[in-house]
């Protein structure tokens, strides 16, 4: 059972269809940027979303901890890339708001026959968490891409086709999300790709996400201590069917994991695994 034994067999639900909450343990003095619309059939609180204020206002200059951006590219290089992996490359945001969002890409190696895709930005400010998850505010997202994935062209420039791009796109949309919006994201948040949930791209059956711990990496992998105050945790980005949105709204985040082990789910993207929660 991978995913009890990393997070030590303790979780809380996240948001439901509509955006990012997490109940945590105590709400008393917490207020996310988007207006409560309920809750889901397993307890989970449902925060809804619409036009982000700093789209109203205007772009905003990006905050950049520069002294944690050269932490990031040390812990990639120590905990990812694998031997024989080539030479990582950064794929950087030109128009940033709020935080700038860069893209850091492992090349597949024989120990991760993968791309491994980790974002870098997210984590300069930090997030408006709850109480209760005070040692959760700064966080980066990555997820993973067979090797046979049409990321990129020659000179190693992104394809800017819907169809192979869709993870990237929700990788940086996601890493700006909570600082739009005034919440956070952490582990058993589920974010629809609309409101109702569209395919990310044609042919794919994905329309949401849910936030995991990864589990094709070291533990040591997961947080990396920057100074007083400010620890980053790591996040997996595991897209999701409409169906099983809906399974976990109804019967928790732990339900919804054990169909995860029985099927073998990790962040490693197929759009081609089957739905472990059919209607």
């Amino acid at each position: 059972d991978i995913f009890r034994r990393l997070t030590g067999g303790q979780r809380e639900d996240g948001p439901g269809h509509n955006g990012a909450g997490g109940a945590g343990k105590d709400e008393s003095a917490y207020t996310p940027g988007g207006p409560e619309v309920g809750q889901s059939e397993s307890g989970a609180t449902v925060y809804k979303y619409d036009v982000p204020p700093d789209e109203r206002e205007g772009l905003r200059p990006p905050q950049m901890d520069e002294a944690a951006l050269a932490m990031i590219d040390s812990h990639i290089e120590r905990y990812v890339a694998g031997e024989g992996s080539g030479e990582g490359l950064v794929w950087h945001e030109i128009i940033s708001n709020l935080v700038h969002i860069d893209v850091h890409v492992t090349p597949p190696s024989e120990e991760r026959p993968y791309y491994t895709l980790i974002t870098s930005g997210m984590s300069d400010l930090p997030m408006n968490v709850p109480p209760a998850a005070e040692d959760q505010k700064h966080a980066e997202l990555l997820l993973c891409l067979p090797a046979d994935w049409p990321l990129m062209g020659e000179n190693y420039q992104m394809l800017p086709d819907d169809e192979s791009y869709w993870p990237v796109h929700t990788l940086k949309f996601l890493a700006r999300f909570p600082h739009e919006y005034s919440t956070w994201l952490g582990v058993g948040h589920t974010v629809p790709n609309g409101d109702p949930p569209q395919p990310f791209a044609e042919g794919v059956g994905f329309t949401g996400v849910v936030l995991l711990p990864p589990v094709l990496f070291e533990e040591e992998f997961f947080r990396l201590p920057v100074r007083a105050g400010k620890t980053i945790q790591f996040l997996a980005v595991v897209p999701l069917y409409e169906s099983e949105m809906d399974f976990k709204l109804k019967h928790g985040l732990d339900a919804l994991l054990d169909r995860f082990d029985e099927n073998d789910v990790t962040e490693l993207i197929d759009v081609h695994r089957p739905n472990v929660c059919p209607e």
